[in-house]
Formats: C-alpha cells, structure tokens, sequence
C-alpha cells in the first residue's frame, strides 16, 4: 500500500483499561443471557433418528496434515510460540508431532486446554467515534494457528458428513462450497426481480442479532448435532471442543485475567460458523410455514415476502411471522434485535409506494429507502444508485490518497 492503513495509526487516547474491556464485554453477553434465565436447555422434542451417523473423525495422514498446515493463512496470534509463518516452514520437520498431536485428538475425541483459550483485542467501530466509550469498541478474537490447523481437519470431515447426506439448509450461502455473499445477494435480489416482473409487490426483511455467536446454548446445540446423527466420539470431540475455553483481552501493554466462557461458539474460529449454522437450521420451517421464503448468510437471515398489491393482509402476516421467529429465538438463547431489523417495501410494475410498518412485540419496525445488505446497499426500486454512489465516492477518496503520492 502506498499510504499506511487507518488501523496502523497509533491507538486513540483513552483511559480504559483492559479489566473495563473484559467487564464490558462479559456484561453484554450476561445482560443478553439473563433474558433466557428461565428457558430450558432443550429446543424441542427429538426428532426421528437419521439413517446416516458421524460416530468418529478418521485420523489423516501425514500429507493431508502438512496441506493442512501449510494452506492456512499464516494469522499469528500473541499465544502462538512461534511466528505462523515459521511454523509453515519447518512444518516438515515437525510433521511427526503435528501428525501425532492431531490425530490423538480426533481419535479420543478430546481438544487440548490449551487450544481453548483466545486473546480478545478491542477495536474502535469507526474512526470518528469518542474512544474513551468501551461501548464503542468491538471485540476481536485471535486463537492460536495450530488449534485452527486442527479446526480445519474436523472442519473437512463435517462438512463431507453434512453435504453427502443433504443435512445443510439449502437456504444457508455461509460457509458452504461454491457459496459466498455474493451466492446470497444474488439470490435475494433475483427473487425481487421476478416478483417485480409478475406485478408483485415484496417486503425484504433483514434480521439484527444481538452478539449471536456468544449466546449460542451449548447443551441446544449438541441436541442439535444429535439429530444431524452426530454420535460417540465424534460428538464427544465437539462437546469437548466448546467447554472449558477461556478468553483474555489484551490492551495496550496490559492483559486482562482469564474469563470463563460458559456459551456461545468462538469468534475468530473456523468451526464456529459451521456451528452456528446447524444450531439455526429449524429456523427455516418456522419462516417457511407462513409463506415467506429466506436466504441465510451465517447469522444474517432475510426473509423475502411477494404478494398481489390488492392484499391487505401483508402486515399481519409479515408480523405474526416475526413473532414466531422472536419466540423461536428466545427458545434458542439468541435475541432478536427488532430496534436494529430493517425493512424494505418494493412495489411491483405498475404498482403505487405505499408505507408499510410492522408491529412485533410492542416495537415498530418501518420500511426505509435502502438498507445496507452484506455489504450492498439495496434500495427499493433495485437501481443501486444508492450503492453505486457509495462505491464511487469510496474510489474518489483512494484516487484522491494516490494523486497526494
């Protein structure tokens, strides 16, 4: 790069310390948390046993762990002994050991402590916020390169389980083959216009979760992998994999103590994504059994509703739907934030704007101009000027940094 990155520049001044960071963000989740107090620790009756079953990971070879290793993007994180990228290149000479250390944990269906402990920097949301605020700060989590390494190997294992036996939510673009946000926004757009096209009005609806990886139920969520017909050692390797972590947050030249974290899959992970995915999948019968179709993107749901523009019933229907969804969350520890949830009314051909507000749970959730989608701002007439204007605007300002070079 020609001109340093902002995130190079030194840190803000602030008088925080590391302790109020750790007591910042081990309140949010607790303040969330405290909610579910009196849920069960069950989603729901079981389901019927699955012909397939995932019973154990199959230890790797020697060359599989080295592609492994060597593939991985070379993240250093303040636990790692050595540099990541130092680690790639004398892998050969350690390949014995990584060979030994990964395969042991597959087959006992167990993970190291510590592999289980991360290193949380805070990082200010924008530039322009007041830095002395912990509220503007959002956490990063860093885990070490060697229990990513292992990550991926289960990571591989799971995914060929889950994709062969057609247990992945085809309505999920999150870490899937051949899907990305791009697979997502395609799809959700595409719907629009073809509703545009037959005369049908739509309301897209994009869902806010609040910290929903950090919230997520562990004992949920392995119920969940025992209806996906994931048993004995290997299921014994995920439980082992989500109990006893622990997290530090690391500020300036201070540390803070160890904390517990007693919920919710690791930010920063590769598994953790996956995870999350398959503790949302029954998600998709609730929304589907009021007639609104969906498209995940990990934590980022949005439904997608195209009706006639003489039906009258659109809000009643958009909102008993968000209720049921609210309920479904609460069932599953995750919050539904309806202050933060978006919603876009896009009339069809030839049919008039009309405001559409939807009340769910005693708060309003108004249809706005544009909302900014993975990324993409869409608006209501699918022109993407809004977003157009963003970008170019975005690439005068880099134009403007290159003539200053």
């Amino acid at each position: 790069l020609l001109l340093p990155p902002e995130s190079s520049s030194p840190s803000p001044p602030s008088s925080l310390t590391a302790d109020d960071f750790v007591n910042h963000f081990e309140k949010k989740v607790d303040d969330i948390r405290s909610s579910f107090a009196k849920s069960s620790d069950t989603a729901g009756p079981a389901h019927t046993a699955l012909p397939c079953a995932l019973t154990s990971f199959s230890p790797l070879s020697p060359d599989e762990i080295s592609r492994l290793v060597t593939a991985g993007r070379p993240t250093t994180c303040p636990l790692d002994p050595i540099p990541s990228s130092l680690l790639q290149t004398i892998s050969g000479d350690l390949l014995p050991y990584l060979t030994s250390l990964i395969n042991s944990s597959l087959t006992a269906g167990y993970v190291p402590s510590v592999f289980k402990r991360a290193r949380v920097a805070p990082l200010l949301k924008k530039p322009t916020l007041d830095p002395s605020d912990v509220n503007n700060y959002r956490p990063v989590s860093l885990l070490s390169f060697l229990s990513k390494t292992l990550e991926r190997a289960v990571l591989g294992q799971l995914s060929c389980y889950l994709s062969q036996n057609n247990l992945l939510d085809p309505n999920q673009s999150g870490f899937k083959t051949g899907h990305s946000t791009e697979t997502a926004l395609l799809c959700v757009t595409e719907a629009l216009r073809t509703a545009k096209a037959n005369s049908l009005s739509s309301a897209l609806i994009l869902l806010d979760l609040s910290a929903a990886f950090d919230t997520v139920n562990h004992q949920i969520l392995l119920s969940t992998l025992s209806e996906l017909g994931i048993s004995g050692a290997a299921h014994a390797w995920i439980a082992s994999y989500l109990t006893g972590r622990s997290y530090q947050v690391a500020w300036r030249e201070a540390v803070s103590a160890p904390r517990a974290l007693t919920t919710g899959v690791p930010q920063g992970s590769v598994l953790g994504p996956l995870l999350f995915s398959l503790y949302t999948k029954s998600l998709g019968s609730v929304i589907s059994s009021h007639g609104l179709s969906y498209h995940c993107y990990a934590d980022d749901t949005q439904l997608i509703f195209s009706f006639p523009p003489s039906d009258n019933q659109v809000a009643n229907r958009i909102s008993a739907c968000l209720a049921d969804i609210s309920v479904w969350m609460t069932d599953h520890h995750l919050k539904l934030n309806l202050g933060k949830t978006e919603l876009l009314f896009l009339p069809g051909k030839d049919c008039p704007f009309h405001d559409l507000a939807i009340t769910v749970d005693n708060s309003l959730v108004s249809s706005s101009q544009s909302a900014k989608n993975l990324g993409v701002i869409l608006d209501n007439t699918l022109s993407f000027s809004t977003n157009i204007k963003a970008v170019t605007r975005s690439c005068r300002f880099m134009l403007y940094n290159i003539r200053r070079v």
